[in-house]
Parts: C-alpha cells; sequence; structure tokens
C-alpha cells in the first residue's frame, strides 16, 4: 500500500551507532533518557542504534513509560512519534498505517507541549507524504509556514534550507506551483549550492512531477537523526 509509510523527514544518516551499535548501547541511552527525558540529542542517537539493531518494540515501550514519567517533556514526545516511524519500513502494509497514524498523534503532543521549529517542520514534512487524496498537503504547508516564521527569526542554519524545499513541494502539492517555485527561488538565494532546489527549479510539468513524487515516496526508508540541529549551533 503506496499510503502505509506516511511520515517521512529526510535527515541524512550519521552519528552514534554508525560503526556498529550494541544492546549496551541501548542500555546506556535508555539510563541517560530516563535522567533527562527532554534530551534530544540522546533520544535520537538511541534510535539510530536501536534501527542497527532492529530494536523497535523495545524502543516504543522505553518512550511509551519515559513520557509517562515525564508528561511536559516535548522532545521525548518527539522522539516517541520518530520511534513508530522508525519501524514502518519493517511492518506489514496495514500496520504501517497505524504507526504512521500514532507517530502524527506524538509529534502533535510535542507541538502543544512546546512548537518547536523541529516539532513543526517534522510534523509538516510528515503530511506531504500522504497522497493527495487525503487532502493532508494543506495541513503540512500551514505547519511548514510557521517553522519558516521560526527560523527566519533566527540566524541562518544550515538545516533551514529543508523549510524551503519542504514548503515548496507542499505548495506544489497543492497545485499553487507559483508560490512553490517563490519559495524554492526565495531558498536558492540563501543556500545557491543547494542541490535539491536546484533540481526542483530546473524542472517544470511532467518532469518536475516525477521528481518530486520520487523524492516523497512513502516506500523508502526514511533516516531520521536531528544531527544536524546540534552541530550547527
Amino acid at each position: 500500500m503506496r499510503q502505509a509509510r506516511l511520515l517521512v523527514c529526510a535527515w541524512a544518516l550519521a552519528g552514534v551507532g554508525a560503526s556498529g551499535a550494541t544492546l549496551a548501547d541501548l542500555d546506556r541511552y535508555e539510563a541517560a533518557l530516563a535522567k533527562n527525558a527532554d534530551d534530544l540529542r540522546a533520544g535520537s542517537e538511541y534510535r539510530q542504534a536501536v534501527i542497527q539493531l532492529k530494536q523497535y518494540d523495545r524502543c516504543i515501550k522505553f518512550f511509551e513509560e519515559l513520557v509517562a514519567k515525564s508528561p511536559q517533556a516535548a522532545n521525548a514526545y518527539l522522539n516517541y512519534g520518530f520511534a513508530y516511524v522508525d519501524k514502518i519500513p519493517d511492518a506489514g502494509a496495514i500496520t504501517q498505517v497505524i504507526l504512521a497514524n500514532t507517530a502524527l498523534s506524538h509529534f502533535s503532543k510535542s507541538i502543544e507541549l512546546r512548537p518547536s521549529w523541529i516539532a513543526l517542520y517534522t510534523r509538516g514534512n510528515s503530511y506531504l507524504y500522504w497522497p493527495k487524496i487525503f487532502g493532508k498537503a494543506p495541513l503540512g504547508v500551514k505547519d511548514l509556514e510557521e517553522a519558516m516564521k521560526m527560523q527566519k527569526q533566527d540566524k541562518l542554519r544550515s538545516y533551514h534550507v529543508r523549510a524551503y524545499i519542504s514548503l515548496g513541494d507542499g505548495y506544489w502539492k497543492m497545485d499553487d506551483l507559483e508560490k512553490a517555485r517563490a519559495v524554492w527561488q526565495e531558498g536558492a538565494k540563501l543556500f545557491p549550492n543547494e542541490p535539491r532546489l536546484k533540481d526542483r527549479l530546473s524542472r517544470s510539468g511532467e518532469e518536475l512531477a516525477k521528481y518530486i513524487d520520487e523524492t516523497l515516496d512513502p516506500n523508502k526508508r526514511v533516516d531520521t537523526n536531528l544531527h544536524e540541529l546540534w552541530e550547527d549551533q
């Protein structure tokens, strides 16, 4: 089912666990998160180790217990949502839909607690992977517009390019090519060497549609490493 793998945040795979994770690594991260549930980096690196070891159910159960003990930890809910996304490629089609919907609910809880750039970007970008028939693109655009407002009040960071890419894609999915190109062009001025913006701006018509459809293919495995957030500080 194409609509099954719906939630995507295309962060490049890197960081802790890249050389081979162990169960001891999971124990270590869980101990650290038990002391600080809101530690975004520890949660992200924990999940990368989980992916290597395919310990998805352990991870989901851990975050379920963690947010129960720390219900105000917005980043714990964010990583909790990502834990469901991480499991999607290894699940059956029906289960994938359930996982995707559950992940969205946790992203929403994170935003409710603390509307951060990463939480808004993540939920907004996630909506774009639903087929057009579901009408999720406007929801995605709304979140991405809020993320864009936040980043324009901050100093320019490398990962901000993602909002320009995704917001343009959202407008495109809403059949507003004029707005889509305007956002991509604005992003290209700030990130002139970004190939993903160049690729979009160099295409049109069916070629652009094919490119975006392939980019937003829900059947591809999602990398959910958030390392750029602390590397660009």
